[in-house]
Parts: structure tokens; C-alpha cells; sequence
């Protein structure tokens, strides 16, 4: 019960930083709020602060852990016989069911773009993060195939499709595009992207 209870407690921390920052950084812009004054925000001290989120960056672009287990359960937890490339398009398609942030299909995601968008920091960081989610699924992938080369190019691919499946929708929100329409769109775009990986990922990584 104190386990739970201390697990529930630094949720809430961690929670309640991240409203503060996301508060600041969509009054004042990102590059304008130092960490001491989320710190200031979230009445913590500067060192809980960045012993939640390392990087000031983290406190926007928060999602990363999930995003991790999110991939590798869905390519550990596949069908015997089915390819990584299958999983993925799996996990996709329920992602957008649940309108995950993930998705880019969240009602927030146009400010959170415009957010990213604004600050080079936030956007080489993004791309940080895309690129350690590739490694931990290659990785994931060499060791159930041997192959390491083959798996870092599948890492590569897949990422680089989710990433796409996850700015489109960003970017046409930011236009004003109606939410529904930009959804509706989502899970036949799912399809087409993963139809173009199917010959060259056919038969890579049958679990």
C-alpha cells in the first residue's frame, strides 16, 4: 500500500509539472520560460523539476516512455508468424480508435505543433527522440532475428512511417482542417503507408 502510495504521489508531481510548464510555454513560448520558473509554477524545487524531466524539453515532448513501451509490447506481444510491420500498423489503428496523443489526433495537438514548430530546441528533439525509438525497436528486432543490419533498416522505416502517420494529421490541423475529416482520413492513411512497406518488409521479423 506505501509502494502504491508513493507511486500515486510522484504521479501527481510529475503531472502537476508538466501542466505548470505546458501553461508557461503556450503563454510565453517555449525558449522564453526558464525551468526555474516552472519549478516556481508547480511549487517544487528546481532539482524535482529535472530529476522528472532531465531536459527542459522533456516537459513538453513527455510522452516518450510510453511511446517505447507502446512499440515494443505491440512487436513482443504479435501473432506468431506476423511481421513487425503488421504489429505496427495494429497498434496504430487502435491508437487512433482511442484518439491517443500519439496520433496526432488529439483535440490539443494543433497548439501542441504550433508549440514544437516555434522552438529549433523542441524540433531537434523531436527528431532525438524518433530516432532512440528506432534504435530501441532495431535492437528489439536483431535480437529475435540475428540480423542487426536488417533490423536497423526495419527500425528506420518503421519510425519514419509512424512519424509521418503522426506530423500529417498535426500539420493539417494547424490549418484549421475539421477534426473528424483530418481522423476519418487517419486510419486510411494507416493502410496506404503500410501497404507501401509490405514488399519490402514482408517477411521481416515473423515472430
Amino acid at each position: 500500500m506505501a509502494a502504491g502510495l508513493r507511486e500515486r504521489k510522484k504521479h501527481e508531481t510529475r503531472q502537476r509539472i508538466s501542466d505548470a510548464a505546458s501553461q508557461l510555454f503556450l503563454a510565453r513560448g517555449f525558449d522564453e520560460v526558464t525551468v526555474a520558473q516552472v519549478a516556481e509554477a508547480a511549487d517544487v524545487s528546481r532539482v524535482t523539476v529535472t530529476n522528472y524531466f532531465p531536459r527542459k524539453e522533456d516537459l513538453i515532448l513527455d510522452l516518450y516512455d510510453e511511446a517505447e513501451t507502446l512499440l515494443l509490447d505491440a512487436l513482443r506481444d504479435r501473432p506468431a508468424g506476423q511481421p513487425a510491420a503488421g504489429a505496427m500498423r495494429g497498434l496504430m489503428h487502435r491508437l487512433v480508435a482511442q484518439r491517443h496523443p500519439l496520433t496526432g489526433t488529439h483535440p490539443d495537438v494543433a497548439v501542441f505543433g504550433r508549440l514544437v514548430a516555434a522552438s529549433p530546441a523542441l524540433r531537434d528533439r523531436a527528431r532525438e527522440q524518433q530516432d532512440e525509438l528506432a534504435a530501441a525497436v532495431a535492437t528489439l528486432l536483431a535480437e529475435e532475428t540475428g540480423d542487426p543490419a536488417g533490423a536497423e533498416l526495419a527500425g528506420g522505416l518503421l519510425l519514419a512511417t509512424i512519424r509521418t502517420l503522426v506530423v500529417t494529421p498535426i500539420r493539417r490541423l494547424m490549418t484549421g482542417e475539421p477534426a473528424e475529416t483530418v481522423v476519418t482520413d487517419l486510419d486510411r492513411q494507416i493502410d496506404r503507408a503500410f501497404d507501401l512497406l509490405a514488399d519490402g518488409l514482408r517477411g521481416f521479423a515473423p515472430h
